[in-house]
């Protein structure tokens, strides 16, 4: 029974590990799958712009500690920085790069989408502005590495701040999408844009609003991640977050809010599992991340349009 019971614990300890770095992946998908259901165009500079959410929460976090500010206040700043700078970075995207290829073959906005990722990687790497070493950002939320302690399971409150950070966000933007007018108008947007325009709706407007929500959420998921993960970040750090995002958005459903969510805690739960019990199947954990790879292909080998997508007709 001791033995069954530690593997119990062990198994929740993974659970809570994976479902917290799942949080960060499933903040990120939103972007990729909320602009695709709206353009159908797949920003691959989005994981990019979660990289400037996290550098933004570092810097103006890091003022704020030089001022002596609060714990509390200087996270709030930071977050707010974080969250309301990479909207306006995201509208500034589609209006310069994606807004003047919109109605070009599909590949020009897809090579664009590439451009600007490669773009904002160069200049951000430049010493006059991120520069290239890494930095560590010190912990913004007075957690102090503090334990909570619940059923056996020692999880730190860090950890358990960022799922709860995430419930929220996710809570707001379920708000936005299905309650409000303006979401309202994004779902008439998705489905048709042509009768979305003949009904009155602003294409221009809604298409900005996406934008800035969706990189409103990948600025809040740097936040998450520099403040409460404790992990270097660069100038490179949107690459493999964002090709994991991307994953997360097709394996939930490309196009689809709530299968971005559950795509993301997936892969984390996948990483997380591999991590804590691949030394038993002889995988080492640096394989983690082939191993969510693998877990895509199995779910759509089984659903090709993915776990909460629904397949439809492409006309030629």
């Amino acid at each position: 029974m001791p033995d069954s019971h530690q593997a119990m614990l062990t198994f929740l300890q993974q659970v809570v590990n994976g479902l917290s770095l799942g949080s960060i992946y499933a903040l990120i998908a939103l972007g990729y799958t909320m602009v695709y259901g709206v353009l159908r165009l797949i920003n691959f500079a989005h994981g990019d712009v979660f990289m400037v959410g996290s550098y933004i929460a570092f810097y103006v976090a890091g003022a704020m500690f030089n001022a002596h500010v609060d714990n509390w206040y200087a996270g709030a700043a930071a977050f707010a920085a974080a969250t309301i700078g990479c909207g306006i970075m995201g509208v500034i995207i589609e209006c310069l790069a994606y807004k003047p290829v919109r109605n070009a073959p599909k590949l020009t906005p897809l090579i664009t989408a590439i451009g600007v990722s490669l773009l904002i990687e160069n200049v951000a790497v430049l010493k006059g502005v991120f520069g290239p070493d890494p930095q560590f950002c010190k912990p913004i939320l007075p957690s102090d590495g503090k334990l909570v302690h619940f059923y056996g399971i020692s999880e730190p409150v860090d950890s358990l701040l960022l799922i709860a950070f995430t419930v929220v966000l996710l809570f707001i933007l379920w708000f936005i999408v299905t309650r409000t007018k303006v979401g309202k108008a994004m779902r008439a947007v998705s489905q048709d844009k042509d009768a979305a325009s003949l009904m009155g709706i602003n294409i221009n407007n809604i298409i900005s609003f996406t934008f800035f929500l969706g990189s409103a959420l990948a600025g809040s998921a740097g936040f998450l991640f520099a403040a409460l993960t404790h992990v270097q970040i660069n100038a490179y750090l949107g690459i493999p977050l964002g090709l994991k995002a991307f994953t997360a958005a097709v394996l939930g459903g490309i196009g689809n809010i709530p299968g971005a969510a559950l795509g993301g805690l997936i892969m984390g739960l996948a990483e997380a599992m591999v991590e804590g019990y691949g030394s038993l199947i002889h995988i080492p954990p640096s394989y983690s991340d082939a191993v969510s790879f693998v877990v895509l292909i199995v779910i759509l080998l089984v659903r090709p349009s993915g776990l909460l997508g629904k397949a439809g007709v492409e006309k030629v």
